[in-house]
């Protein structure tokens, strides 16, 4: 899988920024079996259980995203008997945690479910179905829409993507009186945010191609008024498979990276689902990756219709800088309620360029910095990561060779790379040049100058 060196390619520009190898965007080549290899997160503990009256087992779409020191969750109650008939109407509830694995759901006053209002029902009228919040940071945004939120509506006429704002998010209003965005199928978590990195608003819902599930998106700088929708591209080879939803976001901590967890749906194999990750650099082009992220084994009560969802958010909890948290479903249909596990992944440790004995080499880059530094595991006793700089045609340069290189070892989430005793890379900062990464019996996760 060799590209070949081109003294004459033009360097990508990387700054100091977060590069996780999630795709092959950085790698020129990969010699002696070294191959990206996708990690999946290990379960942990069921940290909601949607056991209340208004809430039930066909409970679904959850968002949890971080706000300052508190986690908020948002998910549709609903729920079904043995004929799958709803018993209720879909209400839209929150709950919140200081910890992501301890939630409350607060008693909020706010609408009424069977006489009482001592629930956590944060939103019931249109949209409810698939109502999805995020907060919002963008700069400009004025307080009084901090918190936004995208949902499908259709009464007669006016079916489509309903759009929604609150100073708290917890006192919600619509932000028009129709839909924003008409064209698609929208029975789905459709979602929105702001992208940091190319500063303007995404949204992504699903459509139906020739009767097959498919995703779409959009932009905006408004949140009112988006452009027509086009359809997701992906990397050549990728089979065409129904995706229900999307839970794209940008990617934590290196923002010009856009991560989903499309959930896969398998009509043929008992009507099954799995969710399955992707990436792009532009938001249109995804490079989608076949291995499900959570199997239904994984560790229960996954193997039917819509019981195995990925919810929109991975976060870092307190006390554990080393982790992302990602949350999936259990259950749907079956029993009395549905319920939410926590899932773990090694920071940044999605995808790995993994060899026993092979190596990786960049395309030609400009960084900014003095220092780099690794997030790597080497086996104990066997296993090592070395670093070369190149210059932009491939020679090494003097004193950053890899036999100047001090070997990597044992598991760190941000090594610092060093030839001779020397670290200090500042004079190279601006000039093209490749890296070349010998890996032994280990795992490269992600590189960055700082």
């Amino acid at each position: 899988m060799c590209s070949g060196l081109a003294a004459a390619a033009e360097p990508v520009a990387i700054g100091s920024r977060l590069e996780p190898l999630v795709d092959r965007f950085l790698i020129d080549s990969l010699s002696g079996g070294a191959r990206q290899v996708m990690h999946r997160p290990e379960p942990r503990e069921v940290v909601l259980v949607t056991g209340s009256p208004w809430e039930g087992n066909t409970s679904a779409y959850y968002t949890i995203f971080r706000d300052g020191d508190l986690l908020r969750m948002y998910y549709r109650g609903s729920h079904a008997d043995k004929k799958k008939k709803f018993t209720h109407r879909e209400v839209t509830c929150y709950a919140e945690s200081k910890d992501g694995i301890h939630w409350t759901k607060p008693a909020l006053g706010l609408f009424e479910f069977e006489g009482s209002r001592k629930n956590n029902i944060v939103w019931d009228g249109i949209g409810t179905h698939c109502f999805t919040a995020f907060k919002d940071i963008n700069p400009a945004c004025p307080p009084a829409a901090r918190y936004k939120a995208i949902s499908r509506g259709r009464p007669a006429g006016k079916k489509g993507l309903y759009v929604f704002q609150s100073p708290d998010g917890i006192h919600w209003k619509l932000m028009a009186d129709g839909p924003v965005i008409t064209e698609g199928a929208f029975d789905s978590q459709n979602l929105a945010f702001w992208d940091p990195h190319a500063r303007l608003y995404r949204g992504y819902h699903r459509i139906f191609v020739g009767g097959v599930r498919a995703i779409m998106t959009e932009t905006s700088r408004d949140y009112l008024t988006w452009t027509k929708p086009r359809l997701l591209n992906y990397s050549p080879g990728t089979p065409r498979e129904h995706l229900y939803t999307n839970a794209i976001r940008n990617y934590p901590g290196a923002e010009h990276i856009l991560l989903g967890f499309p959930t896969r749906y398998l009509p043929k194999q008992g009507s099954r689902v799995e969710p399955v990750m992707m990436t792009s650099r532009d938001g249109l082009l995804f490079h989608r990756r076949p291995t499900a992220v959570v199997p239904e084994s994984a560790p229960k009560d996954r193997g039917g219709n819509r019981s195995n969802y990925m919810t929109w958010g991975m976060v870092e909890l307190p006390g554990r800088p080393n982790e992302f948290s990602v949350y999936a479903t259990e259950a749907y249909y079956e029993g009395p309620d549905s319920r939410v596990r926590r899932f773990v992944y090694r920071k940044d440790g999605l995808v790995s360029v993994q060899a026993t004995d092979g190596s990786m080499t960049t395309r030609p880059l400009t960084f900014s910095g003095k220092q780099l530094v690794l997030n790597y595991r080497a086996r104990p006793r066997t296993g090592s990561v070395r670093v070369e700089i190149q210059d932009a045609a491939g020679k090494p340069l003097a004193g950053f060779g890899l036999s100047d290189c001090r070997p990597l070892l044992g598991d760190q989430v941000a090594g610092q790379v060093s030839w001779k005793g020397q670290a200090d890379l500042g004079r190279l900062s601006g000039v093209s040049v490749r890296v070349k990464f010998v890996i032994k019996n280990a795992d490269l996760f992600s590189l960055r100058f700082r």
